[in-house]
């Protein structure tokens, strides 16, 4: 990968739970965890049914210099955009570059 390719900054975050005042139930909120430069491209569009509706789901791929700790539970925030990582991968398996999967829409989790 060249230095040259990393023209985009984003900010990858994890979701943490905290304790909401005066209640026992816990709330989601996201946490910075790095904010790094990147390369951003959409890989291509796809459309499915659910529930008799069409959506369009866009695969975008983000590339990294390599960095421990990057799961797919966390999500990328490009501009205003969020990008919920599906997928983490170490080129070549040499711990210098990542590619990140990721789909714009949050997936449904078990039950939703």
């Amino acid at each position: 990968m060249r230095a040259g390719e990393l023209k985009k900054r984003i900010t990858i975050q994890r979701e943490t739970f905290v304790k909401a005042s005066g209640s026992y139930e816990h709330v989601s909120t996201w946490t910075d965890v790095a904010t790094v430069w990147a390369a951003v491209e959409p890989l291509r569009g796809r459309e499915y049914f659910q529930a008799l509706e069409t959506h369009s789901e866009e695969i975008i791929r983000i590339k990294i210099r390599y960095r421990s700790g990057i799961t797919n539970e966390m999500r990328v925030k490009y501009g205003k955009r969020l990008l919920y990582i599906q997928s983490v991968i170490d080129v070549n398996e040499r711990h210098q570059e990542l590619e990140l999967l990721c789909v714009e829409n949050k997936p449904a989790g078990p039950g939703e």
